[in-house]
């Protein structure tokens, strides 16, 4: 007997819907075969099938199996398939029968199967439920009930939370009916506690904390260069705290790329923090951009509308820094493989510390280098010009003043917090919202418009203009700086909830234009 259960495939971030097709033959030796470019994965889930079928207290058929994956020709991934494939041995060896007015074609089976018979946590369960949404209106989805919290951010599918196959088999069969999964999206927002730091545990660089706002603000590219122990890495830990929550779109966006990337802890649903990445300097190629045999995120993907922060950035290979030229540019990163390619989203905020030198203390005012200029060079050249020319905001940090460091100080000091710099940010963000709101292509900060929108959306002061063109002209920028620095003064002057750019903005925006 031959049964035909539907579930999908997850390619990158797009889906194809598969057939499972197992046919339990009459005739013929015992056997269970899975064919149709099945991966290690899948070809294991003939062990974990039955083994789960018998332990379910059903019978596994001493039959010819046959499991076929359609379409033949793509390759599939993942033990989500443990599920379909079994309610496809139960269905077509006839020890259950569905009711009449159930329809197989409605409805997708999707999960892992554990030896018992439970269902595992399965990635990828936001990805279907967006699939039926979108091609399968009113359908149905069976899966793991600690992975449905994902599919219950998409409206207009039904829901079927298992706990195990026998629940399933119950509910089909009619003794044991499974209610439609319902839960409640609440905006996790993003609060002072998840920061590591506050702006206001941070003694002086006010220069860098208002250089961090920008970059917050309007989604600016930042890099801080100066001694140890002046507070670079404390400064990029701080940002966290203030960055807005993930509007629901956005949200939307992000969460699909850690469901693919199983990232999503049991029971969680939509991700509204922005994400914060930190990857060490060992990091692989694949890694970083996404790869493998079977292409996941890299950390690239996994900070889209976030942050990644390289903390000594020259540490980083060559090939590794180099690799970010893309996805800094186009928001995006393409894989390629001889199976196929795939696509995932790549726009985030590069937030780089670096040293001036390798030792750290080239231009310290009380200690000496001790590199020679061979050694500054050779450390400086590890990030490339065009690295470099993708960089919004260069902000030297320091060695802090021993008065601003004490304790007991009598001097009053006024430090801005993490709670008022997110206001402003929050602020400024609400601002651009409202400016793109008619872009037909997602466009959420300044620093994603392309140099046609900053043509239409950028109006410069004739004073501002000119001293743009002065300082272009004087330091020779290129034309991907020029548009850059537009870009940041229009964040700036957003800031300060000017409509116009003017002069002391576009002048506040090429003094962050220091090359290292």
């Amino acid at each position: 007997m031959l049964v035909k259960i539907r579930s999908i495939a997850n390619v990158g971030l797009e889906t194809v819907p598969v057939d499972v097709e197992v046919d339990v033959a009459s005739q013929g030796f015992p056997g269970f075969t899975i064919v149709g470019l099945a991966s290690k994965a899948v070809e294991e889930a003939r062990e974990r099938v039955k083994t789960a079928i018998v332990n379910s207290k059903l019978d596994f058929p001493p039959r010819k199996i046959t499991v076929n994956l359609a379409p033949a020709d793509l390759p599939k991934d993942g033990a989500a398939y443990d599920l379909p494939i079994a309610l496809g041995v139960l269905l077509a060896s006839g020890q259950m029968v569905l009711p009449p007015d159930f329809d197989l074609t409605k409805s997708f089976f999707y999960g892992e199967l554990s030896l018992d018979g439970m269902l595992r946590p399965t990635r990828g369960i936001l990805l279907l439920g967006l699939f039926v949404q979108k091609d399968a209106p009113g359908g149905s989805i069976f899966v793991p009930k600690l992975s449905a919290f994902e599919a219950g951010a998409v409206a207009g599918v039904k829901i079927m939370a298992v706990n195990s196959l026998s629940q399933l088999v119950s509910h089909l069969i009619f003794q044991e009916e499974i209610k439609p999964f319902k839960t409640i999206v609440s905006e996790d927002v993003l609060d002072d506690e998840i920061a590591e730091f506050d702006l206001s545990e941070i003694a002086g660089q006010e220069q860098a904390k208002r250089a961090l706002i920008i970059a917050a603000a309007g989604g600016h590219n930042l890099m801080m260069w100066g001694p140890p122990g002046t507070g670079k890495t404390m400064l990029s830990r701080a940002l966290p705290g203030i960055l807005p929550p993930l509007a629901p779109i956005e949200a939307l966006e992000v969460t699909r790329v850690y469901s693919v990337s199983g990232l999503l802890s049991p029971g969680q649903s939509l991700i509204f923090r922005r994400p914060f990445r930190s990857p060490h300097h060992g990091i692989s190629s694949a890694g970083m951009v996404g790869g493998g045999s079977n292409p996941l995120p890299g950390e690239v993907s996994l900070a889209h509308l976030g942050v990644l922060f390289l903390d000594e950035m020259p540490e980083f290979s060559r090939s590794i820094i180099e690799s970010l030229r893309q996805p800094m540019e186009d928001g995006m990163v393409e894989i390629v493989r001889v199976s196929g390619h795939v696509k995932y989203p790549a726009s985030f905020t590069l937030v780089a510390a670096i040293n001036p030198c390798p030792c750290g203390y080239l231009g310290h005012p009380k200690r000496e280098c001790k590199c020679s200029d061979r050694q500054i060079n050779k450390y400086r050249h590890r990030i490339s010009g065009p690295i470099l020319d993708r960089i919004d905001l260069f902000v030297p940090v320091s060695a802090v003043e021993v008065e601003k460091l004490a304790i007991t100080s009598g001097i009053k000091q006024i430090r801005i917090s993490s709670k008022q710099a997110k206001e402003q940010v929050m602020q400024t963000r609400q601002i651009q919202k409202r400016r793109f709101k008619d872009e037909k292509r997602p466009l959420y900060t300044n620093s994603q418009m392309r140099n046609s929108d900053v043509k239409k959306y950028c109006l410069l002061q004739p004073e501002a203009e000119n001293l743009l063109k002065l300082a272009a002209d004087k330091f020779d920028f290129s034309a991907r700086s020029y548009f850059r620095l537009i870009k940041i003064a229009r964040t700036i002057a957003d800031l300060s909830l000017s409509k116009e750019i003017l002069p002391m903005h576009m002048a506040e925006a090429l003094q962050y234009r220091q090359i290292i």
